[in-house]
Order: C-alpha cells, then sequence, then structure tokens
C-alpha cells in the first residue's frame, strides 16, 4: 500500500521554509520557480503526494540537516531521518561512547566503548541506509561560526544539556537577517526526562523561542552544604561532598572537574565511596556518580522512540511545505499514553528574542549579595555565578580574579548606595548565552 501526505498551506508567518533552495535540479532539471508553481497547483487542488513521488524526493534530497546530539535520543533522529529520505545531514556530538550507553544507544557495539558517538552514528547509517551522506563532528557546537550554521536549512536537537540548548537557540536568533530570508533556520528541539518527553517547532524571532519556556523547566536538586559537610544521610549527600567541597580542596580552585572525563569521574566516585564506607551508607556506584554530578535522568528506550518520530515527523512536514507543530507538544507515558499540544507564547521581554528589558521591583535596603542570590533563584533565567554592571560602573564581577576582589565589597552594601530607581542593570553568566537587561524601581 503506497503511502500518502498531504500537501498543504505551511504556517503563513513563516511561508515556505526551502524556497532558497537551488534554482535548477541537476536531476531533473526542473528550476525552482516551475517546482513552486506546480506545487501551488496541486495545493490549491487538494492534490495527495505519495512519499515516494519526485517532487517529495527532490525536496529531500536537497535540504541539508543539521542533528546535535548523538545519545540516546540523537541515534533515533538520525536512524529516523535517513530512512525517511534525507540524505545531506550533518551531526555534532562531544561525547565518547561509554559502556553504560548500549542498553539504548543502538547505533553502538562494545567493540565502539571509548569512540565519538557522533563518528560512529554517522558510520553505521551510512552502512545501512545507501545514498545518505552523514557528516560527523566530534566536539561542541560552541566550536562552529555562523558560517557553519547557515548552511542548513533545519536543525533538531536531541540533548541533553540545557545550557547547550539555550546556546544554539541564541545563535540561531543572533543570525537572523532581515533582509535574508534563508537566515531562518527552523530549530526542532526534542527532550525525554524517563517516561516524559516534549518535541517542539521553533521559528526564531517568530514564535516562542527556548529561553522564552525556561520557567518550564525544574532546577537541578541541590543540598545544603552543612548536611553534605557533616551529617550525610544519602549516598548522593557523599557524591556532592566529593565533587564540591573535597575536589577543589584536594586540585585546587583553579582546576575544574570535568564532567565528562572518565578519569575526573573516576576519582569522585573513589572519593564518595571512601566517604560513604565512613558513614555506613550504601548505594554510592559509578553510574549514580555520574548521574549526580552531570544531573542525568534514567532514560526510556520507549520515550526516546517516540520523541524522534514527532521530531522527524515535523522536519519532513517542514521540509515538504505542510503544516507543521504551532509550536509544542508534551508527552506522559507513566501511566498509559497521553499527549497535548499547545502554543506556547513568546515572551515580550525574553532576553533572547524579546524587545524589551525585564522590569524588577527591589527592596531598596536590600544587598547586592541579597540581590544576586534572588537572581540565582528565577525559574526564568536559571543563573549560575552571575556578574552585575550599569551602564557607568561594575557592581559585581565574577571573573577575572582581580575584578572579582575589587568588586567583591559591594557585596554587602545596599543597593540605595550603588543603584537609582529606572537605572538599567545589565547581568551576565556563564549559564546564560546573552546578556539580560533588567529595568530597577522600588518597592
Amino acid at each position: 500500500m503506497t503511502d500518502y501526505a498531504t500537501v498543504g498551506t505551511t504556517t503563513p508567518s513563516y511561508g515556505r521554509v526551502l524556497s532558497d533552495m537551488e534554482d535548477v535540479s541537476e536531476e531533473t532539471g526542473i528550476t525552482s520557480e516551475e517546482q513552486q508553481e506546480g506545487q501551488e497547483a496541486e495545493e490549491e487542488q487538494g492534490v495527495l503526494l505519495a512519499l515516494d513521488s519526485p517532487q517529495i524526493q527532490l525536496t529531500l534530497e536537497t535540504c541539508k540537516i543539521l542533528v546535535i546530539g548523538a545519545g540516546g535520543l540523537g541515534c533515533e533522529i538520525l536512524k529516523n531521518l535517513a530512512l525517511t529520505g534525507f540524505k545531506e545531514i550533518h551531526v555534532i556530538d562531544m561525547d565518547t561512547i561509554d559502556l553504560s550507553n548500549l542498553n539504548r544507544q543502538f547505533l553502538f557495539r562494545q567493540k565502539d566503548v571509548g569512540r565519538p558517538k557522533a563518528t560512529v552514528a554517522a558510520e553505521f547509517v551510512t552502512q545501512r541506509v545507501p545514498g545518505v551522506n552523514i557528516v560527523p563532528y566530534y566536539g561542541k557546537i560552541q566550536d562552529k561560526d555562523d558560517e557553519y550554521y547557515s548552511q542548513f536549512q533545519i536543525v533538531v536537537c536531541g540533548l541533553d544539556s540545557i545550557e547547550a540548548r539555550r546556546w544554539i537557540n541564541a545563535k540561531l536568533v543572533e543570525m537572523i537577517d532581515d533582509d535574508d530570508p534563508t537566515s531562518l533556520k527552523p530549530l526542532i528541539d526534542g527532550g525525554t526526562e524517563g517516561f516524559k518527553g516534549q518535541a517542539r517547532v521553533i521559528l526564531p524571532t517568530i514564535n516562542s523561542c527556548y529561553e522564552c519556556s525556561l520557567d518550564m523547566f525544574n532546577k537541578p536538586t541541590t543540598f545544603p552544604i552543612c548536611t553534605i559537610a557533616n551529617t550525610p544521610r544519602l549516598p548522593e549527600h557523599c557524591i556532592e561532598w566529593a565533587s564540591v567541597l573535597e575536589w577543589p580542596k584536594v586540585h585546587g580552585k583553579d582546576v575544574k572537574c570535568d564532567n565528562d572525563n572518565p578519569e575526573h569521574i573516576l576519582w569522585l566516585y573513589e572519593t564518595a565511596l571512601a566517604r560513604a564506607k565512613e558513614f555506613n551508607i550504601s548505594g554510592v556506584t559509578y553510574s549514580l556518580t555520574q548521574g549526580v554530578v552531570k544531573n542525568i535522568i534514567p532514560a526510556i528506550a520507549s520515550t526516546n522512540a517516540i520523541i524522534a518520530a514527532s521530531c522527524c515527523n515535523e522536519a519532513f512536514k517542514i521540509a515538504t511545505g505542510s503544516p507543521f507543530l504551532d509550536n509544542y507538544m508534551m508527552y506522559t507515558g507513566n501511566d498509559g499514553m497521553y499527549t497535548y499540544t499547545f502554543q506556547h507564547q513568546k515572551k515580550p521581554e525574553c532576553p533572547v528574542c524579546g524587545k524589551i528589558a525585564s522590569s524588577i521591583e527591589l527592596d531598596r535596603a536590600m544587598t547586592l549579595a541579597d540581590l544576586i542570590e534572588l537572581l540565582k533563584e528565577r525559574p526564568d533565567v536559571q543563573l549560575k555565578r552571575p556578574s552585575l554592571r550599569t551602564a557607568t560602573k561594575s557592581l559585581y564581577m565574577q571573573a577575572p580574579p582581580v575584578l572579582e576582589e575589587a568588586t567583591r565589597p559591594n557585596l554587602e552594601k545596599k543597593l540605595e548606595d550603588l543603584i537609582e530607581s529606572g537605572e538599567y542593570i545589565t547581568v551576565t553568566d556563564v549559564a546564560l548565552p546573552v546578556s539580560i537587561q533588567l529595568k530597577v524601581t522600588w518597592e
């Protein structure tokens, strides 16, 4: 039986995403104008095209797509895109294959342990799906510049890192040129957490971006310092002690623990295990150590498959000019299967895609240190080590050390002694891809 796809109208505010494709196909000799006129005529008549029709095949073969992440979700996405008919795929991942990945990341085998995920995934899919060209890159997304990202028509994320999502979201927004329609790169983001997951379509500057929805995500679990230092009761307390307190004590504050380095994780595991034995606490394992320091939540293969299918379905719809998700789908598989789609609203004060500064009412008697703690608790920005400045002076800077030392006395000063009502504070942070503008008023 032949599969069919409806060729319909795209989202009105977006138009035809792939109108910037080559003017003439080398294989068919059909110009892009002729192809578009023919497709528009078919749309008016409500024509259904077979998935293996020449028009759809040509579209998929000429659409260059970037996949970010080659882990549990990324493996599914790469496989689905290749089998759907996309021929030009690039994949980026900074991780190497660990033995624990093999239970769900099905593109990898035991012989691949220690090799880059992107490289092995590309090799496997290329061997199994004739005609597909997958170009891997083993490294960070921050290594690439605007020219690299501008070559793609669609970007699909299968990441487990909020920081990486925030970065690529900000990068695609930053690349928008109002005079160049091809600068608009749709971002399809998938994410899973146990039996829950979501898929969304982000059109940079047009609809809600990733930063707009940051307050929907829970902050990572933290433990009181006094508990992990003096009265640990859980294996997680011992691991946090090794990571937060013992690592800088042994290696120095300037040597940062790399949570992606197996040797560093092994050191944390062995140190936490010794601590646990001292307090008669059981349950410290290597995998739990990874989970605590990297905030890893156990992955469910079936959830990855469902979310990846949704992401690739949206990629196919965008590439072929069909109506697509507007703009958020949530999935829950705890008790049966439940999905819910809705339109997440764009925030005018979003630091990435918004056009107005956020306003904040503060007690003029609070200290600058209190303000920093307040900002770190805000779920809509999720800051880690914020630095603050005004247009005329630095209030507190986390780095370099000389500037941190010079601005440290301001931490204990009252806000009314540092700023005035109506003044703007610029906030920067290692977790933030852009700066935040806060307009301060007194309560």
